[in-house]
């Protein structure tokens, strides 16, 4: 095997064409030539000894062997970056960046604030802050920590569980005083239901009765959404009664805009975590973010900690 065809920087080159797909795009981003970058990739797949990439006119893509590569090329680059940065951090005030992705309702309302804060902190760290309720691979795409709401299956990821996110059902005044306020959770289902089309089973509400038991009612709506700020929206608007976390909505609770509906049944609370990729946990950035972020967290309404 020819060692100098594994180098760093075919391996970064050969990560960028991954994620692109393009010769092109990443000869330019790299400031080379496309020819570099080809030269590049036949180097590496002559070193390694098998095709890495499918070529088309149009695209570039990964072959079986060169999935399997790439995931191991994204771990080998991430602990030598992880390497330089503990030196730096051993001599030096923490600095760089941090790629944060969270799911999107609860950034807008809450973390970009708290992002604000860090950073009048800790200056010289940047955040790069990616927004989706998409479940993405922290590997894959680059990102050091993940908040995530809702059960977890990345077993391979440092979990740091914040608690619970309580939720409840409410209403806009109006739409319940036209409606009449439901006395029972039977009398739920002759009501709009504002439904969240992205979460598995919103035909359905699953309610914690006083005593502990649990009840199942089905709901109906003319409005679905996939976004809590929309859902947000709707509620306040009068278009129905749904379930929405507490930090959701705390400020329209406060100021009467929107009601409880027959609080002392509750929507099943929701996990609440941080998942940090385990190569990035030791790095003192990245441990400062998770830090700030767990003890903000823990003081949002409706946050109860495990």
């Amino acid at each position: 095997m020819d060692k100098a065809g594994l180098s760093l920087d075919r391996m970064r080159t050969f990560v960028r064409v991954a994620e692109r797909g393009n010769l092109s795009m990443v000869a330019k981003e790299l400031g080379v030539g496309q020819s570099s970058v080809t030269r590049h990739l036949n180097e590496l797949e002559e070193a390694v000894g098998v095709p890495l990439l499918s070529r088309t006119t149009r695209r570039v893509t990964l072959t079986d062997e060169g999935s399997r590569y790439y995931t191991n090329c994204l771990q080998i680059l991430r602990l030598v970056e992880q390497a330089a940065e503990e030196a730096r951090d051993a001599r030096d005030a923490p600095a760089g960046a941090v790629r944060l992705s969270c799911t999107a309702a609860l950034g807008v309302m809450h973390i970009t604030r708290m992002i604000f804060d860090f950073q009048d902190k800790h200056p010289d760290i940047r955040v790069d802050l990616n927004l989706t309720d998409q479940r993405i691979d922290l590997v894959r795409e680059g990102v050091d920590v993940a908040l995530r709401l809702g059960p977890l299956a990345d077993s391979a990821m440092k979990l740091h569980a914040l608690g619970e996110s309580q939720r409840l059902l409410v209403g806009a005044p109006a739409y319940l005083s036209a409606r009449g306020r439901p006395e029972r959770p039977a009398d739920l289902s002759r009501y709009e239901t504002v439904v969240m089309s992205n979460v598995a089973g919103s035909d359905k509400l699953l309610l914690s009765s006083p005593d502990g038991t649990s009840l199942m009612i089905p709901v109906r709506g003319r409005l679905r959404v996939d976004h809590g700020l929309a859902a947000r929206e709707a509620l306040a608007a009068g278009r129905g009664i749904g379930p929405t976390h507490l930090w959701l909505v705390h400020d329209l609770l406060d100021d009467g805009r929107l009601e409880v509906v027959l609080g002392d049944y509750r929507p099943s609370p929701v996990p609440l975590s941080l998942l940090i990729a385990p190569e990035r946990a030791a790095i003192a950035r990245v441990r400062l973010l998770v830090d700030f972020l767990a003890a903000e967290v823990a003081r949002l309404p409706g946050i109860r900690r495990s």
